[in-house]
C-alpha cells in the first residue's frame, strides 16, 4: 500500500490557510509519504498557477496504484472532484483534510453542494466534533476523524519571558485588522482596563479608535519573528463584529472551525483567551491552557483572578503541547486513524 499525498501551486506561503497546508504537506513527507503530483510551487501568475495543479492532479494517474491512499486537502478549488475520480480510478483510496468549508463561513457554494463534494472522499479527516457533528447533521456518510488542532512547524523558538509581578497582563491579537474583518476591534475602546492590548498584523485602521492609547499596534511582523519575539502574556481567539459575543459569519465559524492563530499563540507559548461557545475552547479547556470567556468585557476581573501559580501552570502546558504541535503530532494521529478505519473497511 503507497501512501501519497498532492501538493500543487501556491500564490504565497505567508497565509495561514497556505501555511497550514505546507506545514501538512511537509509532515506528511517526514513519516514516509511521497507526492503524487509536481513539487510545491509558488508562481504568482494565475494562469501558470492553474495549469500547475492541473498537471499535478493528472499526474496522479501515473503515481498510484490499486490500494494506495492519497491524502487531498480541502478545498482544492475546481480539482477536488476530479483528483479523487482519478485516486479511485486507479482503485486506490482518498482521505480527504479539510481546512475551510465553503459553504458555511464564506458562502460560496451550498451546503448541498458542499456535501455532495466531499461524498467523494472515502475517509475525512475534520477540524473537531462540532464541525464533525454539522458535517453529519447535513447527511455526510463517509467516516470521519476529528484533527483536534493544527499543528505548526516552524524553527523558531519562543522567548519565554518571565513576567513582572504586579505588572498588567498584556493581551495579543495577531492577524487580520481591518474593520470588516474584525470589527470588534474597534469596539474595545472603553473595556481595556487593567491590561494591555497588543495587536500584530496588517490592515488596523487607527483613525477609527477613539481612545488610541488603550491599543499597541505592533505592526506585521513574520510568524516565525512573533513566536521568538511577541510581545504577550495571552493570546486572543475572537472574531465577529461584538464585544459580548462572537458574531456574523466570521464569529459563527468559530463554533466549527479551529483558527490556525491559535497554533501560532501556542507556538508562541502564550495562554489562550477563548470564546467559551468557539469549538476549540473544550481543547483549551481540557489541555488547561487559557481561559474561556462569554464576553470581552470580562478579560479585566478574568485576569485580575488569576494567580501567579494558574498562570505558570498554564504556561508549563501550553510548553507541552506547543512540542507536539512543532512535530506534527496531531496530523500524524488523524492520518492513522483515518488510514486505520479505510484498511479495516
Amino acid at each position: 500500500m503507497g501512501k501519497y499525498y498532492l501538493s500543487k501551486n501556491y500564490k504565497e506561503l505567508n497565509s495561514a490557510g497556505n501555511k497550514a497546508k505546507t506545514d501538512i504537506e511537509k509532515i506528511l513527507s517526514e513519516h514516509g509519504y511521497c507526492n503524487a503530483g509536481l513539487p510545491q510551487t509558488t508562481y504568482q501568475n494565475n494562469i501558470v498557477g492553474f495549469f500547475l495543479t492541473l498537471i499535478s492532479v493528472l499526474r496522479i494517474l501515473l503515481t498510484i496504484s490499486v490500494n494506495d491512499i492519497v491524502i487531498l486537502q480541502y478545498p482544492l478549488k475546481k480539482y477536488y472532484s476530479f483528483a479523487c475520480r482519478l485516486v479511485h480510478l486507479k482503485k486506490g483510496k482518498v482521505i480527504t483534510l479539510v481546512h475551510d468549508l465553503g459553504s458555511f463561513r464564506r458562502k460560496k457554494l451550498t451546503i448541498e453542494k458542499e456535501i455532495k463534494r466531499l461524498s467523494s472522499t472515502d475517509s475525512l479527516i475534520v477540524h473537531n466534533q462540532y464541525m464533525k457533528k454539522w458535517l453529519l447533521q447535513q447527511g455526510h456518510t463517509k467516516p470521519i476523524v476529528c484533527l483536534e488542532i493544527f499543528d505548526y512547524l516552524s524553527p523558531a523558538v519562543a522567548n519565554d519571558p518571565i513576567k513582572i509581578e504586579n505588572s498588567p497582563y498584556k493581551v495579543i491579537y495577531a492577524g487580520a485588522l481591518s474593520y470588516r474583518k474584525n470589527r470588534f476591534l474597534y469596539l474595545l475602546d472603553d473595556v481595556i482596563h487593567g491590561w494591555q492590548f497588543n495587536l500584530y498584523g496588517n490592515g488596523f485602521e487607527e483613525e477609527r479608535i477613539h481612545n488610541k492609547s488603550s491599543f499597541n499596534y505592533k505592526g506585521f511582523i513574520p510568524s516565525d519573528q512573533l513566536i521568538e519575539h511577541v510581545d504577550g502574556d495571552f493570546g486572543l481567539v475572537w472574531d465577529g463584529d461584538s464585544i459580548s459575543t462572537c458574531s456574523g459569519n466570521f464569529g459563527e465559524y468559530l463554533k466549527l472551525n479551529n483558527p490556525h492563530k491559535t497554533s501560532l499563540y501556542i507556538r508562541s507559548h502564550l495562554p489562550i483567551i477563548i470564546w467559551k461557545e468557539a469549538a476549540l475552547a473544550t481543547f483549551i479547556a481540557d489541555n488547561k491552557i487559557g481561559i474561556c470567556i462569554n464576553s470581552l468585557d470580562e478579560i479585566e476581573q478574568v485576569l485580575h483572578s488569576i494567580t501567579a501559580k494558574e498562570y505558570q501552570e498554564m504556561k508549563y502546558n501550553i510548553g507541552q503541547v506547543s512540542q507536539k504541535l512543532s512535530s506534527g503530532y496531531y496530523t500524524v494521529k488523524a492520518v492513522k486513524e483515518a488510514k486505520m478505519i479505510l484498511m479495516l473497511g
